[in-house]
């Protein structure tokens, strides 16, 4: 068996860490029907911080092949990936390509893939915001839409392939691979220490990235004053800055109120690690990431998710989770009452720590 999976971006790492292991795992277990597995890194994340520490901290092989596309249009990393996908095909002639998540990768790779006849498995199949206006909710629909084996990480993904006609053999509800990832790592995490300064449970940790967010000049004015504002009642804020972001901050003047203030502390993007060891004793998170909604869940920490839906419901808190969803208009309010929130882990079906083995087992089996 020949397999081919396909990265595209930081939070494809994090998924296909245990994959791999897990592939390396059933080859030890079986020497006689090997899965020969090789790893292609599109490069849609071209900074080294972004990309290459990751691989390194979660112990991810070196990319068989990277394809280093770099920035550019949604059509341009769309197009050069499925050039690039093409000749890697033809060459290597996989039984099967393993897509994840939703990025521009994903969507690609699957499309090449199909058109050669060759069978692809959707890891993360199933997540629906119900926004089009969003990239990944059309690539995430494009690609299920001609996926072989769909990979569901909860109940609520594995209702909407079935509401969408997809047949129920190709369905498997294998849980939460990004939660094999926190498992694994969290006792690297939970010897680091806090950065200096920081007091346990008296900090906020703040991760914005999306364009909805950032690239308006008011909205992001309005950001910076809840978080100038909660900062005022003494709660710190930390806040590691997306590249994207820094520079939007920038352009808007909106970097000096934060700097000048003595308890919004910003630094570079950091490491999964020491990303994960901040939520471990955060008070709360704010965020616009998919995968941060999940770990937050975990872990227990009230999460306050800057969009006006989710593809992740059932880390919500009417579903037992930690989460809720907050527009501009309700930021504030929403980050204190989070603020006021206890810790409250909770994991839903399948989270945990084993999805990746019960995704080899699927393929094997399908």
């Amino acid at each position: 068996m020949k397999w081919i999976s396909v990265v595209g971006a930081r939070p494809n790492f994090m998924k296909v860490a245990p994959f791999c292991h897990a592939i390396e795992k059933y080859n030890q277990d079986n020497p006689t029907a090997q899965i020969e597995h090789i790893l292609v890194h599109t490069g849609q994340h071209y900074d080294d911080n972004m990309s290459k520490a990751f691989f390194a901290a979660l112990n991810i092989p070196a990319a068989d092949i990277n394809f280093n596309i770099g920035s550019g249009s949604h059509a341009q990393q769309v197009g050069n990936a499925m050039i690039a996908f093409e000749e890697v095909c033809l060459q290597h002639k996989p039984d099967l390509v393993i897509v994840i998540g939703d990025v521009n990768a994903t969507a690609a790779c699957s499309i090449t893939a199909k058109k050669l006849g060759i069978d692809v498995a959707h890891i993360e199949a199933g997540l629906r915001s119900k926004d089009r206006s969003m990239p990944e909710e059309i690539n995430r629909l494009v690609t299920d839409s001609i996926s072989d084996a769909l990979l569901a990480p909860d109940s609520f993904a594995v209702e909407n392939l079935l509401r969408e006609g997809h047949d129920p053999t190709s369905i498997h509800l294998s849980g939460n691979i990004m939660i094999d990832t926190l498992d694994a790592q969290l006792f690297k995490a939970e010897k680091l220490s806090l950065p200096s300064g920081l007091q346990v449970e008296n900090y906020v940790v703040v991760t914005l990235h999306r364009p909805a967010n950032v690239d308006d000049s008011q909205k992001l004015a309005k950001i910076v004053k809840a978080l100038a504002d909660e900062a005022g009642r003494g709660i710190q804020i930390f806040w590691p800055v997306h590249p994207r972001t820094h520079e939007k901050l920038a352009e808007f003047d909106l970097l000096s109120e934060l700097e000048e203030n003595s308890n919004i502390i910003l630094d570079q993007p950091i490491g999964y690690h020491e990303l994960l060891r901040l939520n471990l004793s955060a008070k709360a998170f704010l965020t616009d990431s998919g995968g941060l909604q999940e770990e937050c869940c975990v872990v227990g920490t009230p999460c306050v998710t800057l969009r006006d839906n989710t593809e992740r419901p059932v880390t919500l808190r009417e579903h037992g989770g930690t989460n809720v969803l907050a527009t501009l208009d309700t930021l504030a309010q929403e980050l204190s009452r989070a603020l006021k929130t206890p810790r409250k882990p909770f994991r839903p079906e399948n989270w945990d720590g084993h999805t990746a083995p019960r995704m080899v087992d699927a393929l094997i089996a399908s």
